[in-house]
């Protein structure tokens, strides 16, 4: 009513005696309900109170601890044609079993007897190299035999150089005798000539005198004349010793000349030994190549290249192979902001896509379905989704992981922080603030690797 009336109704009409009236304002319920509000309030306050575990979720999927047991492809390092199978998809192979056979597809390696011909060029080459060994050997001989013949000859012609030096003395000590011999009768005959003169020799003794000087001058004409040779055959000897030595040099140079000669040929003779050994080696390797086979023991998955007869490049994907034996780690991925809280050796709690579970994030104690795990590394550059990559193996004092899961399939992850009130929790959660930055105690800090 908007008492637009001063007529008050409420003064004149009594409602105690209806009997709607007694049951709408009993004050009994009012009492129960007043007390459940009360109690409710309470358990409320007692609630806010109780601890809660702050926590960092994450979402990723399974992989495993090591990049060598993760799924791969097993690639050809050549070209080729697939000539025959001998897998299926999803045999079990182990590490050397032969996949597939291929055959060849460029030209310059179709000869079947590629190798062989090869290793007989190689062969052939190889005793051109011991040919050209033994003709340096036999230069090396021939420069040896020429370096004695000239130190023979060498002495021959200075034993010669001192002959001719003795000879030398020898005709110069003839040549002052005849000189003096010249005097000596020069002298005589003056002596008898004057004597005859005065009458005290005869004719005859003058020209005896006279005979005798010229005798003695004949004397040191001849042995003048032996001088003269002796000296020239010193010059001689003097000549030939460089001759002997200029011409046995030459003859060494160019015995050196074709040794050398002969050296550079073989050397060039064993490069191409090296490169027909190193080519025979590679086709060896090449036709080894032509068996695809299994890099280690493991599930063969699809057979990305099919058929007989189809072609493929080197490096082209041909069939993928899922490693047998491997560890299971979980691949999650978390925001920047959250990334200081995260420490290596961290709890975290792990839930499998299609395995049931009943998760209260902030009591891992009463969740039900889900797993322990430990990080074992932190990733240090943010990936192309904006977020920082954590990997997460089991651990090993907790529960086991499920064995029926599978590479790939799909995990939450909630990593454990530090144990706070509700109250806070929801102050936290209100105002939007990150959770408590804080170091647990035993946690490592992850290395930086270069």
């Amino acid at each position: 009513m908007l008492n637009i009336s001063h007529n008050q109704l409420n003064k004149k009409v009594t409602l105690d005696e209806y009997k709607s009236y007694g049951k709408a304002f009993k004050t009994k319920h009012f009492k129960i309900f007043n007390r459940f509000l009360l109690a409710f309030a309470i358990v409320g306050v007692i609630i806010l109170f109780l601890p809660w575990t702050q926590n960092v979720s994450g979402s990723g999927y399974l992989t495993t601890l090591t990049p060598d047991q993760r799924p791969q492809t097993i690639q050809s390092p050549i070209p080729g044609r697939i000539e025959s199978w001998f897998v299926k998809e999803g045999d079990f192979v182990k590490k050397g079993d032969t996949v597939l056979f291929i055959s060849e597809i460029k030209n310059e390696y179709q000869d079947p007897q590629l190798v062989e011909r090869t290793k007989l060029q190689r062969d052939v080459k190889n005793r051109s190299v011991m040919s050209y060994q033994g003709k340096i050997a036999a230069l090396q001989n021939q420069i040896t035999a020429l370096n004695r013949e000239r130190l023979l000859k060498l002495q021959q012609a200075e034993n010669k150089l001192i002959q001719s030096g003795f000879k030398v003395k020898s005709d110069s000590i003839d040549f002052q005798a005849a000189k003096t011999n010249k005097n000596i009768a020069e002298r005589q005959f003056n002596r008898t000539q004057t004597l005859q003169s005065e009458g005290l020799k005869a004719m005859t003794d003058v020209e005896e005198k006279r005979l005798k000087l010229q005798e003695t001058e004949a004397k040191l004409i001849s042995q003048e004349n032996k001088l003269l040779a002796a000296r020239n055959e010193v010059i001689n000897a003097q000549v030939e010793i460089s001759r002997i030595a200029a011409s046995y040099a030459d003859k060494i140079a160019k015995a050196s000349s074709d040794r050398f000669t002969a050296e550079s040929s073989q050397y060039e003779a064993q490069v191409e030994v090296s490169k027909l050994d190193n080519k025979s080696t590679n086709y060896e390797m090449r036709n080894a190549m032509m068996y695809i086979t299994a890099p280690q023991n493991g599930y063969i998955n699809k057979a990305i290249k099919g058929g007989i007869g189809e072609t493929f490049k080197e490096g082209e994907k041909i069939v993928g192979i899922m490693p047998a034996d491997y560890d299971l780690a979980v691949e999650t991925y978390v925001d920047p902001i959250d990334l200081p809280l995260l420490h290596l050796d961290e709890s975290v709690r792990v839930q499998f896509d299609g395995w049931p579970a009943i998760i209260f994030s902030g009591w891992p104690g009463a969740s039900l379905g889900t797993y322990s795990g430990k990080v074992v590394a932190i990733e240090r550059f943010i990936n192309a989704n904006g977020k920082f990559r954590i990997l997460i193996a089991p651990d090993k004092d907790a529960e086991a992981w499920p064995e029926n899961i599978r590479i790939g399939s799909g995990a939450k992850t909630i990593a454990l922080l530090e144990d706070v009130p509700i109250w806070y929790e929801l102050w936290r959660q209100l105002n939007g603030f990150p959770p408590n930055y804080y170091t647990p105690e035993g946690a490592r800090t992850a290395k930086v690797t270069k």
